[in-house]
């Protein structure tokens, strides 16, 4: 992988790209996705964020290396503290797991009164993303799944604002699986939670073996619950 050829997530994480946009690519690692976007023509301007020093340093000699100083600017910080108020219409955050998402998208929400669009790949746990983004005003405009390299990734597109419909029914299962992607039923979204629900109906009977008692009890409905929902959707 490199600045002209993205993995195949990467790729699909910049077609939700605004064309034109200025971007903050958060966690950057090597920089590849800002520097493929720019030379694409899809970004105008980006920020390369990594709060880890390896990383920041690959991702400042691979800017330098493309004669892109004047229009990557890389910066080493920790989440959206890397952005200043306006910088920016649209984030890529990709890579991470949903709740270190949702938390970066919390300690830094003072930065994105301006940002338009969010673009965000969880490895996993989704569903943290969407409650975050529902609480904080923000509307889910789209959602893809693909499988690379043996792993199936998530990425969730959304815009300030409310969709007051999209979880006025079966929330708790939208909020889970996807609204968009259960509406889609892709192989790979059949393929991911067929794999989930394995894992869940093992946890449901390891927690049927534990001790009796309130706590164990309410546990072990909310892991029937997700399978029961799951099954609903992939059943169908």
């Amino acid at each position: 992988m490199n600045e002209k050829e993205l993995s195949n997530r990467l790729k699909q994480v910049v077609n939700y790209i605004p064309k034109g946009s200025r971007i903050a690519d958060i966690g950057s690692d090597h920089a590849y996705l800002p520097c493929y976007a720019y030379l694409q023509g899809i970004a105008s301007f980006a920020i390369a964020g990594e709060v880890n020093e390896g990383p920041f340093q690959s991702a400042q000699e691979q800017v330098n290396k493309l004669n892109l100083q004047d229009v990557i600017s890389v910066r080493k910080g920790n989440g959206l503290e890397v952005i200043n108020n306006g910088e920016v219409d649209a984030i890529t955050i990709a890579g991470m797991g949903g709740p270190l998402i949702a938390s970066i998208l919390e300690e830094g929400k003072d930065k994105l009164d301006s940002v338009k669009r969010l673009i965000l790949q969880p490895n996993v746990a989704a569903i943290f993303i969407r409650k975050w983004l529902e609480e904080n005003n923000w509307r889910l405009v789209a959602e893809d799944i693909l499988e690379e390299d043996g792993k199936i990734y998530e990425i969730l597109t959304a815009e300030q604002g409310q969709d007051l419909e999209l979880y006025k029914e079966n929330r708790e299962a939208k909020l889970l699986l996807g609204p968009f992607l259960m509406q889609e039923k892709k192989d790979t979204f059949i393929k991911k939670w067929n794999q989930e629900l394995k894992k869940y109906e093992n946890v449901a009977k390891q927690i049927k073996q534990a001790q009796s008692g309130t706590e164990v009890e309410t546990k072990y409905e909310d892991v029937r619950n997700k399978i029961d929902m799951i099954k609903e959707v992939i059943k169908e």
